[in-house]
């Protein structure tokens, strides 16, 4: 009993040998000792588990069990994927062992050992992430021993998204943290993630107002309905004007006061009056609208005949009147009950707050007194007015028509129903002016006039409409725009026929026409030079780009090389490691004279060369195999075979030994690669 024992220990001797390298045989046997003479322990305690040496399900009974010779080379050295065995079944095994072998001292039954320095540990080997991310795709590539967050860290960098906020998805092992080393997951060489943010919404926002600021620099187009008078109005408004503002306007021409309008067409969202037209959810660039006077008891047949005033029905209570000095009507016209004819309001209201407005107020009252058939009024300021004729292409430039008009001129009336409102005219100044349109009634409008006159055009335009009088007004000027300042080419007055006026404005577009011929020239020739520019910029560009892509591509492909010649030389250094520890785990050669029957082996290498070797006859065929592995032939790569009748022995039992497998007491073999 006592011989077998130690034959039992002799053969763990030499496993734990093998498997960890420790030549140092006082060494081993202490290092067994230690742990009770359990395998599985005393491996553990010496090599780190996570070097994916052994595995938990490598048990201590098998190992106890398994017919290994006393200098055999076990199953435990070859590359297992590491699984740490929990405590529990540490202890477990600690105790199987502990019953089938007395314990020889009372030490603990495991005991970590600092790794000797014979033991060869295994290098990281690389893997490679392809990370997708919303429209992004990250390459990411770590070494095995690296973390789940370290990968967060990267993409943190290239996605510019915090790591609390990031969800790594795509594990075949489900959801994992970010203290999981990737070595433990086994995973291969390529993998695929995915990010999710939950947390982080997709920026839509910006989209959105900058869309709605390009939106309120637009105007809008709104054909409104009234339904007493059955007539449509076509009205442009900037985006930035409130409904309130709409309503006024309204207010103005069909003579209903805001609080007694009543609208149909206004959509769900235009809730409120103080809303602009960019918000309030109207169609653009047109929207249809529908007004009417809302329906009141006090209002009789009488009232609402026409040549009423607007302030001159019976329901228009005091608060009815509070526009109305906004406008120019003084307390006589607003209570004129002696007069048997309507008076005419103002062409346009003295103190308005903006150009656009009192443009708009203009334009109404113009098709009021001398109906539709006239120029169509540029709606907006003068400087507007002449960003709009002036400054756009060379070949969409028209020439500005500033009409004044003057109600205290008995020309007024003439000059407007006789030529401004001539078919050959209006047609005329419609496609080749901008017309825009001021009333000089009131001196204050006057002043602001001449006011914006000295700002875009000099004083000396100014000047020259101060010198007419008020009975040689309207008057109509002709502004044409030049490089350096614009250039007032003729001011004509209200005396005047509509051949005269049209033969003016001819001659005054000859002049223009020549100009502009030059400034499409000129203009033609900078845009081909500016052309000529941006493709020879383009081509630079495209030049540096295709030289960036070529110099990243050899760098990835020198990168590439580098990473190969690193694997080729960790899976050579794990060769050569694998191949020593093989050769130091080799039983000594017998010799000769010994009483055991021996076997003489000779075999052909591929290259020609032989190797001989003398074995025991009752040594396994593994030890033959482990043999010629040392020597650069590992069995995974090369069968060996013998020459007649040739057998494949690598397919036989590597239990057998060399009298079973008919290699006694002499033979030659040959190896020969795998295909």
């Amino acid at each position: 009993m006592a011989s077998d024992s130690n034959m039992d220990r002799e053969m763990i001797l030499a496993d734990f040998q093998a498997c960890t390298g420790i030549d140092n045989i006082a060494e081993a046997i202490t290092l067994l000792e230690l742990n009770n003479w359990d395998l599985l322990a005393a491996i553990n305690g010496v090599i780190p588990q996570e070097n994916g040496i052994l595995q938990s399900n490598f048990s201590s009974e098998a190992t106890q069990t398994a017919p290994y010779g006393p200098h055999s080379q076990p199953e435990a050295t070859a590359p297992i994927p590491s699984a740490p065995p929990s405590s529990a079944s540490a202890s477990a095994s600690t105790t199987a062992s502990s019953s089938s072998s007395p314990p020889s001292s009372s030490t603990p039954a495991f005991c970590p050992v600092q790794p000797s320095r014979h033991i060869v540990e295994r290098q990281s080997r690389m893997l490679n992430f392809h990370v997708e991310y919303r429209q992004r795709s990250i390459e990411v590539v770590l070494e095995e021993a690296s973390t789940v967050g370290d990968i967060k860290t990267i993409l943190e960098t290239e996605l510019q998204v915090p790591v609390s906020k990031m969800q790594l998805k795509g594990w075949k092992s489900g959801d994992v943290s970010d203290s999981t080393v990737l070595r433990s997951l086994h995973l291969p060489k390529n993998n695929s993630l995915y990010v999710l943010t939950p947390d982080i919404a997709p920026s839509a926002s910006t989209s959105q107002s900058s869309a709605q600021q390009g939106l309120s620099n637009q105007n809008y187009l709104l054909v409104i309905s009234h339904r007493e008078a059955q007539r449509d109005y076509s009205l442009n408004f900037p985006a930035s004007k409130t409904i309130q503002e709409v309503k006024r306007n309204i207010s103005d021409l069909t003579n209903i006061p805001v609080r007694h309008q009543q609208w149909d067409g206004w959509p769900a969202s235009a809730s409120d009056d103080s809303m602009t037209l960019a918000v309030s959810g109207i169609s653009y660039p047109c929207h249809h609208l529908t007004v009417c006077r809302r329906s009141s008891p006090a209002l009789t047949v009488d009232q609402t005949e026409e040549c009423t005033d607007v302030h001159m029905v019976s329901d228009s209570e005091g608060d009815d009147f509070e526009d109305a000095p906004e406008f120019g009507v003084d307390e006589s016209e607003i209570f004129g009950m002696g007069s048997s004819s309507c008076r005419k309001s103002p062409m346009m209201p003295e103190n308005s707050e903006n150009e656009g407005d009192a443009l708009l107020h203009f334009t109404v009252e113009f098709s009021r007194r001398y109906g539709d058939c006239h120029p169509v009024f540029y709606i907006g300021s003068l400087e507007a007015a002449s960003q709009e004729a002036f400054y756009g292409k060379a070949r969409d430039r028209k020439l500005l028509a500033i009409y004044l008009h003057n109600d205290e001129s008995v020309l007024s009336n003439v000059f407007c129903s006789q030529m401004m409102c001539a078919d050959s005219i209006v047609s005329y100044l419609s496609q080749n002016f901008i017309t825009w349109a001021w009333d000089v009634t009131k001196e204050a409008n006057k002043a602001r006039l001449l006011t914006m006159c000295t700002r875009h055009f000099g004083s000396v335009v100014a000047q020259t409409i101060r010198t007419y009088k008020t009975d040689q007004f309207p008057l109509l000027l002709i502004v044409m725009g030049k490089r350096t300042s614009n250039e007032v080419l003729n001011v004509i007055q209200g005396n005047t026929t509509v051949d005269e006026l049209m033969m003016r404005l001819m001659g005054a577009m000859e002049i223009f026409t020549a100009q502009q011929q030059e400034d499409i020239k000129d203009e033609d020739e900078r845009e081909a030079r500016e052309t000529v520019k941006r493709e020879q910029d383009e081509a630079y560009r495209l030049s540096l780009e295709a030289d960036r892509k070529k110099r990243e591509a050899q760098e990835r492909e020198e990168a590439e090389q580098v990473r190969k010649e690193q694997i080729r030389k960790e899976q050579e250094e794990e060769r050569e490691a694998i191949r020593l520890s093989l050769e130091q785990a080799l039983p000594p050669e017998p010799k000769e004279e010994g009483g055991e029957p021996i076997s003489k082996l000779r075999i052909r290498t591929p290259s020609g060369e032989f190797l001989e070797r003398r074995f025991l006859g009752s040594c396994k065929l593994q030890v033959l195999f482990d043999f010629v592995a040392s020597k650069g032939y590992p069995s995974d790569e090369f069968k060996l075979l013998t020459t007649f009748p040739r057998r494949n022995i690598t397919q036989l039992d590597p239990e057998w030994n060399l009298l079973e497998a008919k290699l006694f007491p002499q033979e030659t073999l040959f190896l020969e690669a795998k295909e």
